[in-house]
This record gives structure tokens, sequence and C-alpha cells, in this order.
């Protein structure tokens, strides 16, 4: 029998939240599992001679039972299990050791029930234990995979006895982490939204991956997968919105709507909370993008500064995250208010720490030593609003797509999902989280102590993490419709921002279907367009060549190239010249090989003469080789830079040979005799060039243009050009419009006028 006085407190709590929603997971604790129900009175003794009963259902759960009543005005009751106390499990570590025995004792006694598939005539694939992941709940049961649905038995029948998903329904699918391990499956039964059909978080890894691999297989022939750079590109050409890019990133970031320490993540855009009128033309209205938000504040980020200097390693600059399930409610409180009654033991946090103002929440963003959100004491009501509050969220969205943000949003994404998050990069953004936030931070399989595994899950998931790193290299800006042109004299050479008129020579068509089909999914090492510009062909550093279709948008053809990294591809007569780290040059016709040239160190970079009778090759150790194509002999080969040789070119009359390398240097041959004739020394390496003879023209590692003159052995011109090292550049016969590619990921179209 229960004695109802012990649980006066409780009633005075839950009775307004359990009148409405009754018996919820929401009501366990922290790891705490519910396994199954019975049938029961409530027996209420006032004296030996009334007693009263209460019918009702007995919830069994791993650390606590819980009596339900059938009458909706009865209080439900929760009593912590008297288990641990009598078996003196007094650790944390012995009592999940305990729970989770019991789990898979109870998990390995059932299966799932095949009486709930659709179709009699269902084909199973395989069947596992998992746990289905709601908002500060993990639900244990059986996982079961058919040629038609996805089923769920939750291993106690609730919220009902089976979850089934249609296959022909899923849309996306998601690896996860979940407690920072490889261990979460997310599907998606629609487009473009952050909530998903289900979140499946798995035992074992193998088993994720085994049913991951069932449902892509499914998919390979309806769903195109997408990748972090594909979206990237779509977003760069405005194909896709900004808030619409940053879903796609949490998603493929592990930032789930079902996790609430792996929430997906926004920026602040707004800074202006006080003008009676929003204006989206000013770049005061907006938060600077390149900074975290607690580097904003100068005098807090030099408090800050000082404080981790003194620090003890590891490092860090702040002491809670941007993103954690507080944080995450904070907001969320009046539209989830039972998350913020589960997260606090059925309490709400007091009403000055409430969110409450738009404008004092982000004043605190800025202004607080700490992220505690402080208000100032006041009833709570509503949310206040800015003084432009009508239209307040059609004005937000308005602020997301506006052009600022849009010009300045990859600043944003290199802090939070970018080659800014981790590092020496980190460092110097003063974006530096608790080592625990991050992927790789710790291994929890490593950690034998239970008690110690127990308490540092248990801080991961209230601390918040760091979204999975999505990009290494700096993420490129929103591409802006308008053309840059280089306006040359004899002397020297300026950018003209006047854009091309359209009578002028475009590019476009040509870039854009590059970008979309040369670059989708690749990690390109170079491309050309065949004659007729019909076909694209890329080399790709896994070793293969791939053939575009620019009419239909969509792979041709795929060469296995060579043994290692595709390098370089040359085109001229219905032949492909390709170099490679495998060390050879191969020359083929209609995927025929026609020609090998055993070159010995690995090739970096290949080149024709004029007249496509002769070709060089560049290799990853310094060496020059000059070949007669002819006759595949090799006319002359010699040590040329100390470092990779980035690229090599014959002059328009193919008496000289120029080439430039990792060390910095410019290198002149005369083709003849193979003999060095000059060696010219640049401030930093040179990654590609083009050249008359005369002058040159080239991209370097810090992605200026610079204009040389060789005979004066000196540069002439430098020209601002792209973020990051220009990697590959294309001139036409004319010499009077140049394309040219960085690390950045953006294209730059030039115009040379005389």
């Amino acid at each position: 029998m229960y004695e109802e006085k012990s649980f006066c407190k409780k009633k005075k709590t839950f009775s307004s939240f359990f009148f409405i929603c009754r018996f919820s997971l929401l009501l366990l604790n922290l790891e705490e599992y519910y396994f199954e129900q019975h049938m029961a009175n409530h027996i209420i003794n006032k004296d030996c001679r009334d007693e009263r009963k209460i019918r009702g259902s007995l919830k069994i759960c791993s650390k606590s039972i819980i009596f339900e009543p059938d009458e909706k005005i009865q209080p439900i009751i929760k009593v912590s299990c008297p288990l641990y106390r009598a078996s003196h499990l007094d650790k944390l570590g012995d009592q999940a050791a305990m729970i989770t025995a019991i789990l898979q004792s109870r998990l390995a006694r059932t299966s799932f029930d095949k009486n709930r598939f659709q179709n009699v005539s269902e084909t199973l694939h395989m069947e596992c234990e998992a746990e289905m992941v709601t908002p500060l709940v993990t639900n244990p049961g059986h996982v079961c995979i058919t040629d038609a649905n996805l089923y769920f038995q939750p291993l106690n029948g609730y919220p009902k006895p089976v979850v089934h998903i249609m296959m022909h329904n899923v849309r996306r699918i998601y690896k996860r982490r979940h407690g920072l391990m490889p261990l979460g499956l997310e599907v998606f039964c629609t487009e473009n939204d952050l909530c998903s059909d289900i979140y499946l978080k798995f035992y074992n890894s193998q088993d994720r991956d085994e049913l991951y691999f069932y449902i892509a297989t499914y998919l390979e022939n309806h769903i195109t997968e997408q990748t972090a750079e594909s979206y990237m590109l779509q977003w760069q050409r405005g194909h896709i919105s900004n808030y619409q890019y940053l879903l796609h990133l949490n998603n493929l970031a592990d930032r789930s709507c079902n996790d609430l320490s792996q929430y997906p993540v926004f920026p602040w855009i707004i800074a202006d909370y006080s003008s009676s009128e929003l204006d989206l033309t000013k770049p005061e209205t907006f938060r600077d993008l390149s900074k975290p938000v607690g580097a904003l504040n100068k005098e807090r980020l030099e408090r800050l500064l000082t404080r981790y200097r003194e620090m003890p390693e590891p490092k860090f600059m702040y002491g809670s995250h941007y993103s954690s399930p507080g944080y995450v409610l904070f907001y969320l409180v009046r539209v989830a208010p039972e998350y913020m009654l589960c997260l606090q033991n059925g309490k709400f946090d007091h009403a000055d720490r409430t969110f409450n103002s738009i404008a004092e929440t982000w004043k605190n963003c800025l202004d607080g030593a700490t992220d505690f959100k402080e208000v100032s004491s006041q009833k709570l009501l509503e949310v206040t609003l800015p003084d432009y509050p009508d239209d307040f969220l059609q004005k937000s969205q308005n602020a997301l797509e506006s052009q600022y943000v849009s010009e300045h949003l990859h600043e944003w994404i290199d802090l939070i999902f970018g080659y800014k998050q981790k590092g020496r990069e980190a460092i110097a953004a003063h974006n530096v989280f608790h080592p625990l936030t991050y992927e790789g931070g710790v291994d929890l399989n490593s950690i034998m102590d239970p008690n110690e595994k127990v308490a540092l899950l248990t801080q991961i998931l209230e601390f918040g993490q760091t979204p999975k790193q999505l990009f290494t290299t700096p993420h490129p800006r929103r591409i802006i419709p308008k053309f840059k042109s280089l306006r040359t004299s004899s002397h020297n050479v300026s950018i003209d921002e006047s854009p091309v008129s359209p009578s002028e020579e475009s590019f476009e068509d040509l870039t854009e279907e590059s970008i979309t089909l040369a670059w989708n999914n690749i990690a390109l090492s170079s491309c050309l367009i065949l004659p007729g510009d019909a076909t694209v062909i890329s080399s790709s550093w896994d070793n293969h060549i791939y053939f575009y279709s620019v009419a239909f948008g969509r792979r041709q053809d795929t060469l296995m190239g060579h043994d290692d990294a595709v390098s370089k591809i040359c085109w001229h007569d219905n032949r492909l010249y390709s170099a490679s780290w495998d060390s050879t040059v191969k020359v083929c016709m209609l995927a025929t090989l026609l020609l090998i040239l055993m070159v010995f160190i690995k090739v970096n970079t290949i080149n024709l003469n004029a007249a496509n009778a002769m070709l060089v090759s560049g290799t990853k150790e310094g060496t020059i080789s000059i070949w007669d194509v002819t006759t595949a002999t090799m006319l002359h080969q010699l040590s040329c830079h100390s470092g990779t040789v980035y690229a090599a070119a014959f002059s328009p009359d193919s008496r000289h040979l120029l080439s430039t390398g990792e060390d910095g240097c410019f290198k002149v041959i005369d083709v003849q005799t193979g003999m060095l004739i000059s060696s010219m020394a640049s401030e930093q390496p040179q990654r590609c060039f083009k050249w008359d003879g005369h002058s040159v023209l080239s991209g370097s590692q810090s992605g200026e243009l610079l204009v040389w003159d060789l005979f004066a052995g000196k540069v002439i011109e430098r020209i601002k050009g792209h973020t990051g090292a220009v990697t590959c550049m294309w001139m036409n016969e004319q010499c009077s419009s140049i394309i040219t590619g960085g690390e950045d990921k953006q294209i730059m179209f030039w115009k040379l006028q005389y």
C-alpha cells in the first residue's frame, strides 16, 4: 500500500501538468527506463474502518514505480524504487550497470512480433535492439526492417504498440552521434523539415550501419544523396535560401530536434532592438557574424582571455556552451513546458531567469559575465518584443535573407560548422569551448570505471555539444551576380568593378554547369570542357576520371584512371592525357589506353605544347621531365625545384619551358638543351600561371594575382583575388578573358581591357 501523505509536495508540483497529459516518459529520471505496467489498486487507509481503493495502472520503471489512477482528477504518484537502498548500490556507475543488465535481459527474452507486419508477404531483412529517442527520453525496444516498412516495437508498448514507416515515404536518412558516440540514425519523410519521423539509438554501431545500408539501398533509385558541398554550391548560386542552407547544415552536423544536447543552431542576426523601424540596409542593424557571441563585447573578451591565458591545459575560453538543453528550453518554455518540468524536477525556473524579453536576452548575451540569462525582476507574462512588433517574425525572416547576411553568413558557418571550429584557427577566432563538447573529445568506450563514464555522459548531455565539423577550409562567400574585370595598359593592371555589359563575352553558362556538375560530391583535382561544350571531364583525388553531360546534368561515364590520385588532365585530338601520384602519365583514346609514360615519381602536373608534340610533367619531388609524345621518349629530365612542382608550361614557340613550385621559385628551361636558363624567387609559392613568353600572370598561395616581367625579374602589379590559394587558371586564346579558381571554392571571371 502507498501512503498518500508522502506525496503531498509532489501533487502540488505536478498536478496541473498531470491533469492534462497524465503519464508520460518525461516523468522518468535521466537514463531511466519504463519496462511494463500492471493493473492495480491504490489502497488508502485513513483509519482501520475507512479504506478506499483507487483503480489504475502500476508502471514498473528502472528507478521508480509510478501509479496512474483511472480517474483523471486523481494525481499520478511516483515512488523512488527502494532496490538501490536495499542492495547498497550507492554509486551511479553501479546503478547504471545493473539497469543495463536488467534491460538487456528483458530485450533478450523478447523479439519483434511479426504479426504486426502490415502485409503477410513482407520479407524480413534484419531485426535488432535499439531505443527510440525523443527529447530528454529514450525508449527501448526492437527494430525491424522489411522490403516495405521500417518498424519499431517499444518494449513497454508505449506510446503505442508499434511505430511503422513505409519505405516509399522515406526521403532522407542521417547517421547521428548520440552522447558523442556513433550510435544514432534519424529518418525523415519530408524534404525540408527539422523534425524527423523517427530517431533511433542503437547499442552498437554495426547494427546502426546495417540498418542504414538497407534503407540507403532502397533509396538509391529514388533519392539523390546530398552532401555539405552540394548544398553549399546550391546556396552559392542562390538556388536555396539562407534558412534552407542552415537547416541542411544542421542536419548534416548531427543536430536534431529530438536531442536537446544537439539542438539545431541558428545565429543571432539582429543587433538593433531599440529602433522603431528595422532598417535592413544598414550594417549596424546586424550582429558581426565573423565573431562568436562571446567575442562581440571587447571588455568581456579581454577578461575571458586573461582567464584563458592563466588556465592550465586543457584550456577553454567559455565555461558554458552556446547550445545546451537548458538554453534550448529557455527559449521553448512556452512551446514545450513539459520539457522544462522534466529537466528541473517538476519545477519551472524563477521568473527572473525565464525568457520574457528579446532585447534583454540579446543585451545579456553581449554583456553577461556568464551565459546565465538574468533579467530584471517582473511578473512573468508574455515575451516583450521590440518596438516593431506587428511583423516581428516576418522582419526576422527578412533579416536572415537580407543582402548583408547573405554576404557574411559564410563567416558564421566557419565558426560553427567550419575550419574555425577547432585548432589554431578556433583559438585565433576566440572560439574555444570545453573539450568535452567536441567530437572526439572523449572516448567513452575506453573508460572502464562505470562511475566516471556515467558522470562524463551526464556532463556531455547537460553541457551541450559542438556540431560535427563539416568544412576544413574557409567557406566561400555567396556568389554576387557581377563580374570583376582586369583593365590593362602597357605597364600595369588594375581592377575595374564595373559590370560587364550584356554585349561582352560571358562565361556564365559554362560556370553554372561546371559548378553544378563537376564539383558535386567530388574533391576535384582538375577539369576541362571538351570541344563542342557538351561534356565536362574532371579528374579526382579518388583515382577516377569522370565524364559529365552538360545538357542532361548527370554523369555519363567513370574511368578508373590510375592506382593513385589523378592530379591533372589535358585533352587534344580526342586523346586524354592524365597525370597521377602513381608515378605515371597515361594517354587514352575512347577509354582505350594508348600509352603509359613511366616517371617513377608522383606526378603532380602535366602540360602540352602548342603543337601537341611535346609534354612536360612535374613531380611531387621537384623533377621536371620533357617528353616527345609522338615517340613516347623522354627528351630531358632535371631536378628543378625543392618540393612539389605546381605548374609547368611551354612558351608559345615551344623554345622555353616555365615552371613554378613549392619552393616559391620560377624556373626557365631551354627545351632543346634541357638546360636551366634562369631562376627567379617570389615571396611565396605561385600555384598556377599563364604566360606569353615574356609576361606572366600567376596565382599565389595568398590568393593574389601577380603580373611579372620575366626579363626584369620583378612583379609589376598585384591584384586582390581569392581568400586562400589560387589553385587553377584558364585563359582564352586571345588572352582577353581569364577564369580563376581557388581554395575558397570561388570561381572568378576577369576581363582584360587594353
